[in-house]
């Protein structure tokens, strides 16, 4: 999108359409839209508005309140919510992640993997991938759960399908043709790669956390975007989902420290964060 464009846009705009989209995205989320961000108005709800032939963010937001449109308000959060992602982001992570999963095959178990926000499902895709080209051994692959709050984020994780423009960032090539078949201009996850992937849609801020006890928890890139009592109530859940002496993976501009008492950084796994305490009981 150029300048010209969200700006004259931006200028239309009263503070009160702001206010109710951000407090849409809050409520339903958890996120906060910092006032420096929010151009992401402009830029995100122009296809939702194009759908509807609505020409201004104040218009759209009339529809909203009118409730005649039951999927507009769904349409609004998933445009909005912040589904930067890329294959095998932060490098280093999975290499950590593949050590921490060693460590646990190495007691006789199978590791139980949770992708909390995993957007259009690179992540997923990329932790599958790093289980799968490793040596044959006899125990059975990871158990990978991934969950975002945005059913049409979900929708493209589940088909597996990314333009050009989407593998060539992160995924190397010798990995896109093991993994890919080229779909027309697109590329397609093979069925089995998939098929290691369990899908689910998931609000962090409000909803329980899949069923079972998982080994390592990736949420990354979410607690930048959330209120103080949101994060801390976030961190709760997720040290409730990790068995003991969990393993969490954070982005990397977000730590647990000065935030949480439930996690500390890990001394066995460099960059990942060891549950340490059992959360209080969070209420629904």
């Amino acid at each position: 999108m150029t300048g010209a464009v969200t700006g004259a846009m931006t200028g239309a705009v009263s503070p009160a359409t702001m206010q109710v989209l951000t407090g849409l995205l809050e409520s339903r989320t958890g996120q906060q839209l910092a006032a420096y961000r929010s151009w992401r108005l402009d830029v995100a709800l122009k296809p939702v508005m194009k759908a509807r032939d609505l020409p201004t963010l104040d218009a759209l937001v009339d529809a909203l309140i009118s409730c005649e449109d039951l999927l507009l308000a769904d349409d609004i959060v998933d445009a909005l919510v912040n589904g930067e992602t890329s294959f095998f982001r932060d490098a280093p992570v999975f290499d950590a992640v593949a050590q921490a999963v060693a460590a646990i095959e190495a007691q006789g178990r199978r590791p139980r993997l949770w992708s909390a926000a995993c957007a259009t499902g690179q992540e997923p895709l990329s932790l599958a991938m790093t289980f799968a080209d490793r040596p044959p051994t006899p125990a059975a692959a990871p158990d990978i759960v991934a969950t975002d709050v945005s059913e049409g984020a979900l929708a493209r994780a589940r088909a597996g399908r990314f333009t050009q423009f989407e593998v060539q960032r992160g995924l190397p090539i010798r990995r896109l043709l093991q993994w890919f078949e080229g779909r027309g201009d697109d590329w397609v996850a093979r069925p089995e790669l998939l098929r290691a992937i369990h899908f689910r849609r998931l609000n962090l801020v409000a909803d329980p956390a899949p069923p079972g006890r998982f080994d390592i928890v990736l949420c990354r890139n979410v607690m930048l975007y959330l209120a103080p009592a949101q994060k801390a109530r976030v961190f709760a859940m997720l040290a409730g989902a990790l068995a003991p002496g969990g393993l969490l993976v954070l982005g990397a501009g977000e730590t647990v420290i000065g935030q949480t008492p439930l996690f500390a950084p890990s001394r066995r796994f460099r960059g990942l964060y060891e549950k340490i305490a059992e959360p209080a009981r969070v209420a629904a």
